[in-house]
């Protein structure tokens, strides 16, 4: 006789930020939802570890700013759901020459959506953070919402919810085969389940799992270094002294951006990271160190040295973090294309936790077939035409 499946709305493999905000939608919605995890929780092996992330609603994008606001809105209402503070107001710091075109793009922006900033001359900045030397001719774009997100804190918070609402979360079980149609059945390395739909959040190894259903999007996974400075005097970039988020945008100092939060997590050290890494299998994530690695770090010792001279210019710790890039930056969130009863959302590029209430949100109208809430347009698979349909 064949063994019984479990049967469920949705099934979400993947327990990131994006599968767990995905699963508590759906949760709240009162649907019958599964959430698949390979690695026993919690666990540091994916993009949504870690205490901490800057949260912004400085983008040269407006779409991004404008799905901040209900993102604000969703981590207060998540804090109160479940009593534990996931925000702390710092304000963001954006540095870079007043001729940078990216500053002004994002100046721009936050004009035009009325979203509450301040331009700092280099004068003014010497004097609100006296602990930051500037390079010559550069500004500050302060934006006042900015801050640190508690992200292994919201992880926990909302997996613990999604199970009061109703919806289990099985850990430790690996994804081996998904079998397309109506159901959609899942075989894991314990058991086999059938859903309705299927939402595919598993970061750097989505392709994986959608290479034998016919596609292959164009991620690319980087293993990025994160990096803790000792401070000289310790809380002298703390929150505590109105030290903010920063995020430096000179691209003659490094080829990407260069961004920094406030110590408080481990005490005594900052905060201090490359947007930037080296192309990594995510099974291998913890091997040796590469050449492109110790570039990295080297560049940010500079940084440091030159910029933050209250900090030790060597790291006191690293820890080690995965990126799922796309080829534009964007996230990917769309039906695949030939099974329009799983849904896909990848490509978070190393920027995506901030937005995850709102990616949640759009990932559980795409499974239940609502109207999307947002103009997905930016995020369509369709946008990079060398995908072709010769897998499909």
């Amino acid at each position: 006789m064949a063994a019984q499946k479990d049967v469920c709305d949705v099934i979400v493999i993947g327990a990131g930020i994006q599968g767990c905000f995905t699963a508590y939608h759906l949760a709240k919605h009162g649907k019958r939802v599964l959430l698949l995890e390979q690695f026993f929780l919690p666990h540091s092996r994916g993009s949504s570890h870690g205490q901490s992330r800057i949260i912004r609603r400085a983008y040269p994008e407006d779409f991004y700013t404008q799905m901040m606001d209900e993102c604000y809105q969703a981590w207060a209402q998540l804090e109160h759901e479940t009593g534990t503070q996931l925000y702390r107001q710092t304000g963001l710091l954006l540095l870079g020459i007043k001729e940078n075109q990216e500053l002004k793009t994002i100046q721009g922006t936050l004009s035009r959506l009325g979203v509450k900033h301040q331009c700092l001359s280099s004068e003014e900045l010497k004097q609100r953070f006296p602990n930051i030397r500037l390079a010559r001719g550069e500004a500050g774009l302060l934006e006042k919402s900015g801050g640190v997100l508690y992200a292994a804190k919201a992880l926990g918070a909302l997996q613990d919810a999604i199970r009061q609402l109703g919806g289990k979360v099985c850990d430790g079980e690996k994804v081996m085969e998904i079998k397309p149609g109506l159901p959609v059945m899942v075989k894991t390395t314990s058991k086999s389940y059938q859903a309705n739909s299927l939402v595919i959040t598993a970061g750097p190894w989505t392709n994986r799992l959608l290479c034998p259903l016919g596609i292959k999007l164009p991620l690319q996974t980087q293993r990025i270094n994160v990096c803790y400075w000792r401070e000289k005097v310790p809380g002298s970039y703390g929150a505590s002294q109105a030290f903010p988020c920063f995020l430096h945008l000179d691209l003659s100092l490094a080829p990407h951006h260069i961004y920094g939060l406030p110590s408080g997590e481990y005490p005594g050290l900052m905060k201090v990271c490359y947007h930037h890494g080296n192309n990594a299998d995510p099974e291998e994530r913890d091997c040796p160190t590469q050449f492109s690695d110790i570039q990295d770090v080297q560049i940010l010792s500079r940084f440091v040295r030159d910029h933050l001279p209250d900090l030790d210019p060597k790291p006191a710790v690293v820890e080690h973090c995965m990126y799922t890039n796309t080829p534009d930056g964007h996230f990917i969130l769309d039906r695949h294309p030939k099974y329009d009863n799983i849904v896909i959302g990848a490509g978070f590029s190393g920027h995506g936790f901030k937005l995850s209430p709102v990616v949640g949100k759009i990932l559980y109208e795409l499974s239940m077939k609502l109207t999307p809430s947002y103009d997905l347009t930016p995020f369509q698979i369709s946008r990079f035409p060398d995908l072709g349909k010769a897998h499909l």
